[in-house]
């Protein structure tokens, strides 16, 4: 394996943050290097592998290749009362993919290499290099070995556990509040009504802030996970054994695979940004926090991070100040939306399993995308109808 002393950038963590920034910086003609801590790039995941068909596209895939598991045309809602409500994406003009995250991230890793980015995995980063309190490089243990790095710029993208920002100088901790625990079985030998829709269950008993899905890879194959808050007598794990014992089409079914992870749901980083140093995707908490979705958020942040730091090379001007136009653009384009979408949140999470069945009631699966879309208008609309919801909402806008 070859090793220069210098790179343009080096960016640090292989999902899709890492890998789209990778790319791109590629393509744009800098030298770049893509280090990945886990041996085996995309495992273990530590998501429900749902991905929408345009986002795929937007990536520069067709939406066939062997990653993608199973094409999806709908979601399924069922509120506490169990009253289903249809998402119906072919209505809405688009389709969804369930991945193979093991796959997928391979992928994009692949265009990065074809693109000329240069990627290791397992090499852990142990420590920035700085000079005059600026960062110059990274440090990294690559079998067994210390090497010292350099770059114009360093991308810390190394997802939710994220120590390259904190060892910057960004604070990335989050509060408890927003991080949920997630657990996940792949099932085999399951029966599912309908494999071409994703389940998302609702209810304050069965998932306490969030919900339990069920994200089909195939006719008898599915994630069935959970998504809860952190802080409950019984753990994320707990709830869904729980839930799943009443699922007769379920419950027989085979464990094939076991995920779990935390998930950041808000706190997005006001400052992503230092002297030649950027953050993106997890490690920066960009995730829908509508359903903690971040796949798309990452892939998006790591390609605007990529814009810039191309600009800021060719400029020969690699400081904070430079850097901050991806603060203020990524801030723009997308965090305002997601910021409006964790008040939404914040109401939801008040809800008592009644609440959830009058909204579900209110609203059709359209109203439903718009809202985790971030549009508030349609949340307004709703809870004016009801005068409880609506007088619950002034405390979180």
């Amino acid at each position: 394996m070859q090793l220069k002393k210098n790179y343009d950038v080096i960016i640090v963590g292989a999902g899709p943050g890492g890998a789209m920034a990778a790319r791109k910086c590629a393509q744009g003609g800098l030298d770049t290097l893509l280090l990945e801590k886990r041996q085996e790039i995309g495992a273990p995941k530590r998501c429900g592998e749902g991905i929408s068909i345009p986002i795929l596209l937007e990536l520069g895939f067709k939406g066939n290749e062997n990653f993608v598991m199973r094409k999806i045309n709908g979601s399924i809602i069922i509120p506490p009362n169990k009253k289903e409500v249809l998402i119906d994406y072919s209505a809405l003009g688009f389709n969804g993919a369930i991945v193979e995250r093991k796959l997928f991230d391979k992928a994009l890793c692949y265009k990065a290499a074809d693109a000329g980015a240069k990627i290791i995995a397992k090499a852990t980063v142990v420590n920035v290099l700085k000079k005059n309190e600026k960062i110059i490089g990274i440090s990294v243990s690559i079998d067994g070995k210390i090497h010292n790095l350099y770059s114009k710029i360093v991308i810390a993208a190394d997802g939710v556990e994220s120590k390259i920002a904190r060892m910057a100088g960004i604070n990335t901790t989050n509060i408890a509040y927003n991080m949920d625990s997630g657990y996940q079985y792949e099932m085999a030998g399951i029966k599912i009504k309908d494999p071409n829709k994703i389940y998302l269950y609702f209810g304050n008993n069965i998932a306490p802030r969030g919900y339990i899905w069920i994200f089909p890879k195939g006719k008898t194959v599915a994630n069935v996970g959970i998504g809860i808050a952190g802080h409950h007598d019984k753990t994320a794990k707990e709830y869904l054994d729980e839930w799943i014992e009443t699922q007769p089409n379920i419950k027989k079914g085979s464990i094939i695979e076991v995920n779990a992870g935390g998930i950041p749901v808000g706190g997005f980083l006001k400052n992503m940004v230092l002297d030649n140093f950027m953050v993106v995707g997890d490690a920066a908490h960009q995730v829908n926090p509508a359903h903690g979705g971040g796949i798309g958020e990452a892939a998006r942040a790591g390609t605007l991070a990529a814009k810039i730091a191309i600009k800021a090379i060719r400029s020969k001007n690699i400081s904070k100040k430079f850097l901050e136009e991806y603060n203020q653009v990524w801030w723009a384009k997308y965090g305002n939306n997601l910021e409006n979408i964790e008040k939404y949140r914040l109401l939801f999470e008040k809800l008592s399993d009644e609440d959830m069945n009058l909204i579900t009631a209110s609203i059709n699966g359209n109203d439903i995308l718009d809202i985790s879309k971030g549009n508030g208008k349609t949340l307004i609309d709703t809870l004016i109808k009801h005068p409880k919801l609506f007088k619950l909402s002034r405390h979180i806008f």
